[in-house]
């Protein structure tokens, strides 16, 4: 593989800590959510892994789009990332994608099943996180 980009981002003292990235565009401070005792003060890491697999497939789908001569110039994604225990006594994440699309049912899910193959954040977790996906509210 080519390598296109690199970055990097140091984390201080893990969920409740600070990350940033090498150029500091990126600051932000960490807290556990509520949910798993903390404060819910700060960001967290599901929320940024949320942040980017949306962006990321968002970008994906209008790439596909331009490849299918589809003109799309939004593709709206909404990540939604779960953390829980798994049975070896580790952690695991789950992850579903909600995509609304203006456009005709079978070219919007094609679009969408496309783009899930292109996407570097579905490569990434395929095989070890079973991403759930709808197109405009009906399941993939």
């Amino acid at each position: 593989m080519t390598t296109l980009y690199t970055t990097s981002a140091t984390a201080t003292a893990g969920r409740n800590g600070q990350v940033s990235t090498d150029d500091n565009l990126l600051s932000v401070a960490l807290s556990y959510p509520k949910e798993m005792g903390g404060t819910g003060g700060a960001t967290n890491p599901e929320q940024l892994f949320a942040a980017g697999y949306s962006a990321c497939f968002s970008n994906a789908i209008i790439h596909v789009a331009r490849e299918m001569k589809i003109k799309l110039t939004q593709a709206p994604v909404t990540a939604e990332v779960g953390i829980g225990p798994n049975q070896t006594g580790g952690f695991a994440l789950t992850v579903a994608l909600a995509v609304t699309l203006e456009l005709e049912e079978e070219q919007a899910q094609q679009l969408v099943k496309t783009a899930h193959q292109v996407c570097p954040y579905s490569n990434a977790v395929k095989g070890n996180i079973d991403v759930k996906i709808t197109v405009n509210d009906k399941a993939l």
